[in-house]
């Protein structure tokens, strides 16, 4: 049981790495993989190809597009004849003209020609009706009349307008002598005359689908074991539709139920490989981020996000593929880590989406370019001005990429799909949304950005405001500190914003007992002096961990932490461990020794020499160029022959450039100048 404890987190990290793959796998598109990579323009690399199998050529989306706007030009339109809006006019006229016509001198005969006449006109003008639309709504010069659930192709010019009826009357009344009662029939009819033709859309709609749904998405067939393409031939034209047929035939014919095991192996043994090297990465070159499991988890979190969003996306339109902002990972990972692990972890992602997405040659090519600039360009990520300028180096980077894989396809620059070209600028919209997601990542994982350190490294804070008011001298030290720290990691490219903020919190432990130490002792009194050196030691090694249960308590990154923890190593109270030597012979070291841990990275290592030269500088009487020069040598090789700096990846030749800058800010500081001889 006490085995399988010690082991949990190399199980965790089991565990991890299978959900990993078949989370992936799980994802992948249900199709085989045509073993084929071809790209059109270019000569066909492998041997002549034939036919495995009879399929059918597929149609081009351009040609199906063509065929659809045919369809949609020549579609019939319908439009239904309302018989009971006729029926409902023709009686309405009876009752009227009856009306109209009971109390005048007419003649009996003449009112019977009078209302014939005028159910001669109503019969022309409902034999076909009156269409209840505008002119611009018909295509053409033509439709169809459903009458009795029976369609007949009319002309528009059988059916006659609101406009026309006046016209109609005059003649109709002219031929039969009644031309005197035109006004009278006008005024009738304008009254009386509805339309009764209606655009039917539901028969309309019905008949463009059917006709839609008749397009035959294949035109041709290619028989088994015909020459397809032979080798050094170029692919384009029909060799490249006829290539884009079989692959399509060959992925969907390959995924059955007797191969999908083997497929389904064949993608777990190869995302399993991609995953392994991650671990081997981790394993070998940041052993850190390999012993931490919130950081290994952090990234596989990440990895998996962008493969499942990825697929989502070509599972939906596989067009829309460039808009998924890819990029987002390596600045991420630079962002919490470094550049060459953000790279890598960029570059085993996109070889695992070369399964998923089309054209998966353009697609890694344009990817990698892509996250390569990304680490290149992106850096202090906390200046918001830096992140916009990146993000237009990326997207212009896409652009410049896609358009030159085009004129390799085309030949030229004409037909470009701007659509694709807004894919990359919506890509880079996208991408600066990874402020917020920064900002959520570090809650939830309790991940430490530059932007989270500048905001710790602002003296307004709580904590250091109350360092200033309880240990002024402590936080004077600790602001010299900072800048001594900030300049040498600038110097030998360690995180200066990450030093700058480690060494303004590296000494807050001491605001329990400010005046137990020098620089906060403004009268001559020494309360060292009353008790004893091994006392005094405890308290000054129990600065450390104050500092540390402070740090917590005001909710500290660990990164910070890291340095009020590690800025004494496991050196020696050297002064109090004197003066106890001569009180007794016998002294247990270990009661005046910090608890450590050693400085692990360049970083802490910097605040280390940095702490302990601005300490001891304050000594310092009537320094010269020399005296300071032997004063920086003497305290850093001291601290070397202590073995303080052997857990940290800080070279000999870093040491070298640290010590200059450290003499260089110490003679800015005591104002020494040049002595010219005499």
């Amino acid at each position: 049981m006490e085995n399988l404890y010690k082991k949990q987190s190399l199980i965790y990290k089991y565990f991890l790495y299978v959900l990993a793959v078949g989370f992936i796998v799980f994802f992948f598109p249900k199709g085989g993989k045509f073993k084929y990579e071809f790209q059109k323009g270019k000569p066909w690399q492998f041997e002549n190809l034939y036919a495995p199998f009879d399929f059918s050529i597929k149609k081009s989306e351009e040609e199906l597009t063509l065929e659809r706007q045919e369809i949609e030009k020549n579609q019939p339109q319908y439009f239904r004849y309302d018989q009971g809006t006729a029926d409902d006019i023709r009686v309405k006229y009876s009752t009227t003209f009856d009306n109209l016509v009971k109390e005048s001198q007419l003649r009996n005969s003449t009112k019977l020609q009078l209302k014939n006449t005028g159910n001669v006109i109503l019969d022309s003008i409902y034999r076909n009706g009156i269409l209840n639309s505008t002119q611009e709504r018909i295509n053409g010069n033509t439709l169809f009349l459903v009458r009795n659930n029976q369609a007949t192709k009319t002309n528009i010019s059988d059916f006659y307008s609101l406009n026309e009826i006046n016209d109609l009357i005059r003649v109709v009344l002219s031929n039969r002598g009644f031309s005197a009662f035109e006004k009278e029939f006008e005024s009738l009819f304008f009254d009386l005359v509805t339309p009764n033709v209606s655009f039917d859309e539901a028969l309309s709609k019905k008949s463009r689908e059917d006709a839609l749904s008749k397009i035959s998405y294949t035109r041709g067939t290619v028989d088994e074991g015909k020459l397809i393409i032979a080798k050094g031939e170029v692919v384009e034209g029909e060799n490249l539709k006829v290539l884009d047929s079989l692959r399509s035939e060959y992925e969907s014919e390959l995924w059955t139920a007797s191969n999908y095991y083997y497929i389904l192996i064949g993608y777990t043994v190869l995302v399993a490989l991609v995953l392994m090297m991650l671990f081997l990465f981790l394993k070998k070159y940041r052993k850190e981020v390999y012993g931490n499991n919130t950081k290994i988890t952090f990234i596989f979190f990440n990895i998996l996000l962008l493969v499942f969003v990825t697929t989502m996306v070509v599972k939906y339109n596989d067009g829309l593929v460039f808009v998924v902002p890819l990029c987002i990972l390596p600045l991420i990972l630079k962002t919490f880590f470094d550049a060459r692990l953000g790279l890598f972890v960029h570059v085993l992602t996109v070889l695992i989406l070369g399964f998923v997405v089309p054209n998966s040659f353009e697609y890694i090519f344009l990817q990698i370019i892509a996250g390569i600039v990304t680490i290149l360009t992106v850096s202090e990520l906390y200046k918001r001005a830096n992140l916009f300028v990146s993000v237009g180096q990326i997207t212009l980077i896409y652009s410049i990429a896609y358009l030159a894989f085009h004129v390799i396809h085309e030949g030229n620059l004409s037909n470009i799909e701007w659509f694709t070209l807004g894919l990359f600028l919506l890509n880079g919209m996208i991408t600066l949304f990874v402020q917020p997601l920064i900002y959520i990542y570090e809650k939830v994982f309790g991940l430490v950005s530059d932007v989270s350190l500048l905001e710790l490294s602002d003296t307004n804070s709580k904590l250091l405001k109350e360092l200033s008011n309880k240990a002024p001298g402590t936080f004077n030290h600790s602001l010299q500190v900072a800048n001594l720290a900030e300049a040498a990691a600038n110097k030998i490219g360690a995180n200066a914003m990450l030093v700058r903020v480690g060494a303004l919190y590296h000494d807050i432990g001491k605001m329990n007992n400010p005046t137990y130490f020098s620089e906060n002792q403004i009268t001559n009194v020494n309360p060292h002096d009353e008790i004893s050196p091994k006392e005094s030691a405890k308290i000054i090694i129990d600065h450390v961990i104050n500092g540390i249960e402070l740090a917590r308590k005001n909710n500290l990154p660990d990164r910070v932490i890291d340095f009020i923890r590690s800025h004494h190593g496991t050196t020696l109270v050297y002064y109090f461990y004197k003066l106890q030597k001569d009180l007794e012979i016998e002294v247990n070291e270990e009661n005046f020794r910090y608890p450590g841990p050693l400085p692990f990275s360049k970083e802490t290592a910097i605040l280390m020499m940095a702490d302990s030269v601005e300490a001891a500088s304050k000594s310092l009487k009537d320094p010269t160029f020399l005296i300071i020069d032997e004063f920086v040598d003497k305290i850093i090789t001291g601290q070397m022959n202590a073995n303080q700096f052997l857990n940290a990846n800080i070279t000999f030749k870093e040491i070298e450039m640290i010590k200059k800058v450290f003499k260089q800010k110490l003679t800015n500081i005591y104002h020494l100048r040049v002595e010219y001889p005499e």
